[in-house]
């Protein structure tokens, strides 16, 4: 959800050189709470038990380990593809037709469309971990990372096709049409009737509170904390206006963020609808702009990721070392297996749960495959990555200004947008955990919305070192209870996928 890695994104951005203020000053937020300063150490107890426990990471050797969680979402994603016989593959054209509406139907239950469900999702995976955690990757792990970060991109479309498909089929409607989706859901209904109620409602509380919390942080705060580091380090001047008062920033962006999600989720489909392909163009269009420009070196760089992949130099030090550097850039990029977009996909119009499953593939596609691959290709075929010194979005920003000087400008309106519509999502994520946990009342979701947009502003003043990691490895917890939900009701997704290849087929037959 656009953050580069997890356990230090703050650290790992290597966005900017300038420090943001210290607690002292806060950006100009003289009244922001001493206990949120920078780097709280308070929360570091908590940050350092959480993140031994969910990133507990297996040593391959002396210089390299490999954390469990990714084990966990990589084997989910292989697994699933292998058990539902590369749907990911072969469903391309039933895709494209679902997306355009050929087989619902306007009276279908839902709030938002097939289409508005998937940039709501995308919204929230497209990010900075696009543009920055892609060179991270491919700066430790080099070229070869980018194959392997494809091929986890191509494996989690079938885990996002499986939970999609849950969410949509355990999901509540209330008597006014509202949704209420996602893990949480299914895992207590879904888990009830398997006979496990009492467990599947204990993974449903424990999945709603990591939602919360990982949607205040990473989906919330380290994303306007970047925004408004890459605008003022942009347009600004050190200690000027921007510098010494970057609340500001964040009030405005808070206000712009609030006026969509108190809509709820048709807002938030309306216009993530027209964000996604504008930040998404405007970001390809740089990115074809960089490849076009350097033609002859396309296939070299083709060459460097397929050699580096298959390194057969150190099997157990490079080529693991890759690979795991690559696994990591495609999980952390499209979320494949944390079970968040389930909770966008659940508003879906449709009676097919399967329908909106057979869309969802498309998420991790376009995250992953299209998006975070052109930026690989820029960064290697400029050879950026080898510059010493050079960080994260640093990398990627040399490698556009090789052939568009301005387009550190671009870039920053890039990492605003994406910041922004990363926002948008997770808030939508936080407020229905909040929901699930708190009630459903207008008072209880206008509560969550005003500490939400009220995070923006202290988030943008502020360094976060500590709650950023401490939300990340929350959000990475989420991803252990909805697959363990994923795999129990397998049988359910394989009937729904036959039930909607069937509907879609009579369609189609024009019966």
């Amino acid at each position: 959800c656009g953050r580069p890695a997890a356990g230090g994104p703050a650290a790992q951005t290597g966005a900017t050189t300038r420090v943001a203020p210290t607690a002292g000053n806060a950006g100009g937020l003289l009244w922001a709470p001493s206990l949120l300063g920078r780097d709280p150490q308070w929360l570091k107890p908590a940050t350092e038990f959480i993140n031994s426990v969910v990133f507990y990471a297996i040593r391959i050797n002396d210089e390299i380990s490999m954390p469990v969680v990714i084990v966990w979402l990589a084997f989910a994603a292989v697994f699933c593809t292998i058990y539902f016989k590369f749907v990911n593959i072969r469903s391309w054209g039933l895709t494209i037709r679902t997306i355009r509406g050929k087989y619902s139907s306007p009276g279908d239950p839902g709030e938002i469309t097939h289409f508005q469900a998937l940039t709501a999702a995308l919204s929230g995976t497209v990010g900075l971990g696009n543009i920055a955690g892609v060179a991270t990757a491919i700066s430790i792990g080099g070229p070869g990372a980018t194959f392997w970060m494809i091929v986890m991109g191509f494996l989690g479309m079938t885990t996002k096709f499986a939970e999609c498909t849950l969410g949509v089929k355990y999901r509540d409607i209330d008597a006014k049409g509202k949704v209420f989706g996602g893990p949480m859901q299914y895992l207590k209904k879904g888990l009830a009737e398997r006979g496990l109620k009492e467990v599947g409602m204990v993974m449903a509380v424990f999945f709603a509170f990591m939602c919360i919390g990982g949607s205040f942080g990473g989906g919330n705060m380290y994303q306007i904390n970047s925004a408004t580091t890459q605008f003022v380090n942009t347009f600004c001047d050190e200690g000027g206006f921007w510098d010494n008062n970057r609340w500001v920033f964040g009030l405005i962006v808070a206000v712009l963020v609030g006026a969509v999600i108190i809509g709820g989720i048709k807002s938030i489909g309306a216009v993530t609808a027209k964000l996604v392909p504008l930040m998404c163009g405007i970001y390809v269009l740089g990115a074809l702009a960089v490849l076009l420009t350097h033609i002859p070196q396309i296939p070299g760089a083709m060459g460097d990721i397929f050699h580096g992949a298959f390194h057969d130099g150190a099997v157990v030090g490079g080529l693991v070392g890759v690979l795991i550097q690559g696994m990591k850039r495609a999980t952390f990029s499209n979320e494949a297996g944390v079970g968040s977009a389930a909770i966008a996909h659940s508003a879906v119009k449709t009676r097919k749960p399967a329908s909106e499953g057979i869309v969802a593939l498309l998420e991790p596609f376009t995250d992953t495959v299209i998006i975070c691959t052109m930026t690989a290709l820029a960064i290697i075929v400029t050879g950026t990555y080898k510059e010493s010194g050079a960080e994260g979005i640093q990398i990627t920003s040399d490698a556009f200004a090789t052939v568009l000087p301005w387009f550190p400008y671009i870039l920053t309106l890039a990492v605003i947008l994406f910041a922004v519509s990363t926002m948008i999502s997770w808030s939508y994520y936080g407020q229905q955990a909040w929901a699930y946990l708190f009630g459903r009342s207008k008072g209880v979701e206008l509560s969550y919305n005003l500490l939400f947009c009220a995070a923006i502003v202290v988030g943008a003043a502020l360094t976060l070192g500590q709650v950023t990691d401490f939300s990340d490895a929350m959000i990475f917890a989420m991803c252990v209870p909805n697959l363990i939900g994923v795999y129990i009701l397998l049988p359910v997704i394989k009937g729904e996928l036959k039930d909607f290849r069937e509907h879609a087929d009579k369609i189609d037959r024009g019966e």
